[in-house]
C-alpha cells in the first residue's frame, strides 16, 4: 500500500492570509479597529464607576446628612426685589396756584411765587405744554424739535430745584388736543374739515386729533421729559374733543379703533403706563360740569378715574349759565356753586380712590371777585371734604390771603 504524502501544516483559523497585494494594509486596519474598541469599552467602564459613586455619593450627602444644604440656603435672608420709583409725599390739603411759562421765564418771577408759601402755598402747578402748543424748554422729542414747538421760556432744572428746595409740590401741565403748534405744523395729525383744510375752534387754534395714537405718543413723550426733570405730578389739561366753533364741520382722519366715549380714558391708560414707572402721579382737568351730565366732549369722570390718581374739575362759577343747580346767577354765588358741582363728582367718584382736587376763581368775568369770594370757594371744598384746592388767574396774580390755613 502506498503511502500517502504528508499533510502541508494547518494555519491557523485566527490568523488572516493575505491573498492580494493590498491584505497586509487591510489586516492592519482591521487590528487597529479591534484595539479601539477594546479602549473604548474600558474608558466607559470607568466613566460608569464614576456616575455610580457619584449618585451613591448624593444619597448618602442628603439623606444621612439630614439636607444640610437645602436647609442652610433656606436659612440665607432672599434678596430684596428692586421697588418702583415712589412720588414724593402729597400734602395733607393742596393749596396751590397756576403760573404760565412766560412768568415763570421773568427773572425773580418764580421766586415771587414761591415766597407765597408764608401765606400758606404749598404747591405750584407750572406750564410744560400750554394752550398754543408751546414747550416752555426743550426737550428730547424729534416731533416737537421738527415743528419748532420747544421753545427757552425757563430753565427747568433750576426751576424744580428751586421749587423743591422750598419744599412746595410740583405739578407740571401739560395742554393736550388744543395744539396750534402741531396742528400746522404736521398737518397730518391735525382735526380736518370736509375739503381737507384744518379746522379752527371760535377763536382760530387749531387741534390735534384726539383718536390718533401718534397725538398721543407726542404729549405724553413731552410728559415723560417732565417727570424725568423733577415734576412731582403730570396734568393733562384739554383732554377732550373740542367744545367750540363750528362743530359740524368736524372731520377726524384715519380709522377710529375706540368709540369717542371711551378714547379719553384710553389715552390716559396709556399715559399712564409710561408715567408711573417713572414715579409720577398722574392727573387730568375736566370741565365743571362733566359730573352732572354728558357734554359731548368724551369726558366722563368715572371711566377716567381708573387711570388716574386725582381728576381736577374746574368749578369756576362764572362759566355756569343761569339756572343752573337751580341759582339764578351761579357766579354771585360762588360757594354754594361749587359744592353742588363737587358732590356730583362725589357721587360719580364714589367707592374709587381717586381724589378730587378742583379748580377755583381767582379771577374776575361779569362781576368783580374778591377775597370773600374765593374763600367762600375754599371753604364749600373743604366742607365737601376733597383733597386741597388750586386758584386759577391766566395772569397770575393771586389773592394771596385765601391760601391761609386758618379758618375764615
Amino acid at each position: 500500500m502506498q503511502a500517502r504524502p504528508p499533510r502541508p501544516p494547518r494555519t491557523p483559523r485566527n490568523v488572516l492570509e493575505p491573498v492580494d497585494p493590498n491584505a497586509r494594509y487591510e489586516l492592519r486596519r482591521v487590528e487597529a479597529r479591534q484595539r479601539r474598541h477594546k479602549r473604548r469599552l474600558r474608558a466607559a467602564g470607568a466613566a460608569l464607576a464614576l456616575i455610580c459613586a457619584g449618585v451613591i455619593g448624593g444619597v448618602v450627602a442628603t439623606h444621612v446628612g439630614g439636607h444640610k444644604a437645602v436647609r442652610a440656603a433656606a436659612r440665607q435672608p432672599s434678596k430684596p426685589q428692586p421697588q418702583g420709583l415712589q412720588p414724593r409725599p402729597l400734602p395733607e390739603e393742596l393749596r396751590g396756584v397756576h403760573v404760565t411759562m412766560a412768568l415763570a421765564g421773568i427773572p425773580g418771577k418764580l421766586e415771587q411765587y414761591i415766597a407765597m408759601k408764608q401765606q400758606g402755598l404749598n404747591a405750584i402747578e407750572l406750564d410744560v405744554k400750554d394752550e398754543n402748543g408751546d414747550v416752555g424748554f426743550p426737550v428730547d422729542v424729534p416731533l416737537a424739535r421738527r415743528i419748532g414747538s420747544a421753545k427757552r421760556y425757563y430753565n427747568p432744572e433750576q426751576a424744580v430745584a428751586r421749587i423743591h428746595a422750598a419744599g412746595l409740590y410740583l405739578v407740571g401741565r401739560v395742554v393736550t388736543f388744543e395744539d396750534p403748534a402741531l396742528s400746522a405744523g404736521d398737518p397730518e395729525l391735525a382735526i380736518r374739515r370736509a375739503d381737507g383744510s384744518r379746522w379752527l375752534n371760535s377763536s382760530g387754534l387749531g387741534w390735534t386729533n384726539p383718536y390718533d395714537k401718534r397725538v398721543w405718543k407726542y404729549n405724553v413723550d413731552i410728559a415723560v421729559q417732565a417727570a424725568k426733570l423733577g415734576f412731582d405730578e403730570i396734568q393733562f389739561d384739554y383732554v377732550r374733543f373740542p367744545s367750540d366753533g363750528d362743530l359740524s364741520l368736524i372731520r377726524y382722519p384715519g380709522v377710529h379703533t375706540q368709540p369717542m366715549g371711551w378714547t379719553i380714558p384710553m389715552f390716559l391708560k396709556y399715559a399712564r403706563s409710561r408715567l408711573k414707572p417713572l414715579g409720577v402721579r398722574l392727573s387730568v382737568d375736566v370741565f365743571g360740569l362733566s359730573a352732572t351730565r354728558d357734554l359731548g366732549i368724551a369726558q366722563f369722570p368715572g371711566r377716567i378715574a381708573p387711570f388716574v390718581d386725582t381728576i381736577y374739575p374746574m368749578v369756576y362759577p362764572s362759566h355756569y349759565v343761569s339756572g343752573e343747580f337751580n341759582i339764578i346767577d351761579p357766579e354771585s354765588r360762588p360757594g354754594t356753586t361749587v359744592a353742588y358741582s363737587l358732590r356730583d363728582f362725589r357721587d360719580k367718584l364714589s367707592g374709587r380712590k381717586t381724589m378730587l382736587v378742583p379748580w377755583l376763581q381767582d379771577f374776575s368775568l361779569r362781576r368783580t371777585y374778591r377775597l370773600a369770594d374765593v374763600q367762600d370757594q375754599i371753604q364749600a371744598a373743604r366742607l365737601e371734604h376733597v383733597k386741597g384746592f388750586m386758584l386759577w388767574n391766566a395772569a397770575g396774580v393771586y389773592t394771596v390771603k385765601a391760601l391761609s390755613t386758618k379758618p375764615f
